[in-house]
């Protein structure tokens, strides 16, 4: 099994380009399969540059109904004419980002997506694509262990609401006795997605791809010392390591690299592991 982060915010490397959102791609035996799609077409240069045909995926997942990971969708369809793209019909729900004394910003997938329906399979809370590829969005929301976050809310006729997270999933591989889990953001927080995952492994996954969307703490804050401090505390637990980077950010970044040390692993455009 092969994981490489397509796109992300940030690119180390020469050569590739880097964009707010994430896209990765995953390869085993039976399978080639992307994982969202960046706010662009940025993923498909990178895709060229680091040695992935585009057009031989088998499978697309969308991890939620945010335009940074769903933005490049169309781009993707263009590229690839055959893979299904696996999404939760939530997913296409109206989605904004709203802040006091200003206009709400929406943040929800590009309309036109709706002339690609025909590509769409929705998904349920447990989906068994075959050959090791699980996708999950069953994830027991314990406060405790997610950052708030009030801005991120959806339009119904009723006006906005707090977004529930109903469009988020999440995938599992597994293959010759390894497991990984990929998770595009992680709103319900890292550990309750992982606890979803172990509960559907039997076990913890062996590395982890994904953003944990801590980004919006309040450095030094006593309520984000405690959220980080439980955090990594769950995750020391075990030998997985974890990728990450896009919306988990900086400081936070930085002190569970404190408690994790190398099981913790910036996430940037061409990061790769091979189980």
């Amino acid at each position: 099994m092969k994981i490489i982060t397509l796109l992300e915010n940030t690119a180390r490397r020469p050569g590739l380009a880097a964009a707010r959102g994430l896209s990765l791609y995953v390869e085993t035996a039976g399978h080639k399969v992307l994982f969202d799609m960046g706010p662009d077409a940025s993923f498909l240069e990178n895709a060229r540059a680091l040695g992935v045909d585009i057009s031989a995926v088998d499978a697309a997942v969308l991890s939620h109904g945010h335009s940074d990971h769903g933005g490049g969708l169309a781009a993707f369809c263009e590229a690839n004419r055959t893979a299904k793209i696996y999404l939760r019909r939530e997913a296409l729900g109206d989605y904004y980002a709203v802040l006091p004394g200003q206009e709400p910003n929406y943040i929800g997938l590009p309309p036109e997506l709706e002339t690609l329906k025909e590509r769409f399979f929705c998904t349920g809370a447990q989906e068994a694509l075959g050959d090791g590829l699980t996708l999950f969005s069953d994830v027991e929301d314990d406060k405790s262990f997610r950052a708030a976050a009030p801005k991120l809310q959806e339009r119904t006729g009723e006006g906005f609401r707090p977004d529930g997270f109903a469009h988020e999933q999440h995938l599992l591989v597994e293959e010759n006795g390894r497991a990984a889990l990929l998770a595009g953001c992680g709103h319900l927080g890292i550990v309750n997605t992982l606890r979803a995952a172990k509960r559907h492994l039997g076990r913890m996954p062996d590395v982890v791809f994904g953003g944990f969307h801590l980004f919006e703490l309040a450095p030094d804050a006593p309520e984000s010392e405690a959220l980080l401090a439980a955090t990594a505390a769950e995750l020391a637990g075990g030998d997985t390591v974890y990728y990450t980077g896009h919306c988990t950010g900086d400081w936070a970044y930085a002190r569970l690299r404190e408690a994790l040390g190398d099981r913790l692993r910036p996430m940037d455009c061409g990061a790769s592991a091979e189980l």
